[in-house]
């Protein structure tokens, strides 16, 4: 019997709990123009204030990665999603900027705790073959996530604008105490000893940036950091750019994201694992870095609802393809470093989802065309970069 099928109730609880917390990442998005409008707050204000959530999480992600592998995945995933549900609550109470900045860094905090621990677990109780199955069905629970998010954000919003984050924190306290009763551990203490030992030589933030640039899996990190400058520079001033050109609303806004997503979704959780293993994560990779960048820039030129939407629904296909072949390729080369890759992963993502957002919100401010040029640029900067790695790999083993 294959790992993850024995495992298959504590995959679920793992994707439950990685979806409410991308639930409650989401549902801000289609509420953010209404939120500038009440509290006076401009573009840049907006890009500091997804920065905050991304700054934490980057600062927390390799001590979460680390404390992963010596505690155990239960015990910080418990933690991450007690913290989540506190930071929503707040997020909901908040009536200043100030309190709203502390909410998000907050959830960044939480956010750190689960999502390396979350990958590790999968990695823990899936074979090779399997891993890629495993990492789509995770990042599938990202996507949906991100799919319920905005809806429920921009549904929610018709009565009252706190009412959405009341839930999820409601939601994320429920999690935790499910979680408790019922996941079990993955790791026994002599892995944990024998994983803390492996990761005693990088024991700050710094020092382990430092040591992945010279990891085989550095390239892979890049493209973490210049997929998810992409998609938060291109998610950040989503809301402001169709509010501002076109008058949507929350609800409009809600539907074009959902939609946009909903392929992703499909993808990760039938074909993905085949997908990868037929064309290869390089492949796949190169691929996708591509079609996004072209997407970003198709946005600038399209000027109907329905273009829109073809335009996003394109995007986050890639982008939903993208993000697990990523994370299934470091999971194969990290062996036995399998939270400290995954709080590496984490880390490059609040990298590229701190600079993203501040860019975006900067230059919505100039002209709100240019945040998606940027993305776009970057974007393609690293498909031809993905182009020169593949091209090495085929040398070295061809030589």
């Amino acid at each position: 019997m294959h790992l993850l099928t024995r495992n298959k109730g504590a995959l679920l609880l793992l994707m439950l709990n990685i979806f409410l917390v991308f639930t409650g990442i989401g549902l801000v998005i289609p509420i953010m123009p209404k939120y500038m409008t009440e509290l006076h707050i401009n573009g840049s204000i907006v890009g500091l204030l997804v920065a905050a959530f991304s700054l934490t999480q980057l600062l927390f992600s390799p001590l979460a990665g680390r404390l992963s592998d010596s505690l155990g995945r239960k015990k910080i995933i418990v933690s991450g999603m007690v913290i989540f549900a506190v930071s929503e609550l707040l997020f909901g109470l908040a009536s200043t900027p100030v309190l709203l900045f502390a909410a998000r860094m907050l959830g960044g905090v939480g956010a750190a705790l689960i999502m390396p621990s979350v990958m590790a677990y999968v990695a823990d109780i899936s074979s090779t073959e399997e891993r890629g199955t495993g990492m789509g069905l995770i990042n599938a629970a990202i996507t949906t996530g991100f799919i319920i998010g905005p809806g429920i954000g921009g549904f929610l919003a018709e009565y009252g604008l706190r009412v959405p984050f009341y839930a999820a924190g409601a939601a994320g306290a429920i999690a935790a105490l499910i979680t408790t009763i019922i996941l079990p551990e993955s790791t026994t203490s002599e892995q944990r000893v024998a994983m803390k030992a492996n990761a005693e030589k990088s024991q700050s933030l710094v020092s382990q940036l430092v040591y992945s640039f010279k990891a085989p899996y550095f390239f892979s990190l890049v493209i973490v950091f210049v997929m998810a400058f992409g998609l938060a520079n291109y998610e950040t001033v989503f809301g402001l750019f169709v509010d501002h050109k076109f008058g949507f609303t929350p609800q409009d806004i809600a539907v074009i994201i959902t939609f946009g997503s909903i392929s992703g979704a499909v993808v990760q959780l039938t074909i993905f694992g085949w997908i990868l293993n037929r064309f290869g994560e390089k492949k796949v990779i190169s691929v996708c870095l591509f079609l996004s960048g072209l997407f970003v820039l198709l946005t600038l030129f399209v000027n109907t609802y329905w273009m829109i939407m073809a335009v996003t629904f394109i995007l986050f296909l890639s982008i939903d393809i993208l993000r697990p072949a990523i994370s299934t390729q470091m999971s194969k080369m990290a062996e036995k470093q399998q939270g400290f890759v995954a709080g590496l992963n984490s880390a490059y993502t609040s990298l590229g989802n701190i600079i993203g957002p501040i860019v975006a919100g900067l230059l919505f401010d100039v002209n709100i065309n240019f945040p998606y040029v940027a993305a776009a640029i970057v974007l393609f900067l690293c498909f031809g970069l993905s182009l020169i790695s593949r091209k090495r790999s085929l040398s070295v083993q061809h030589s």
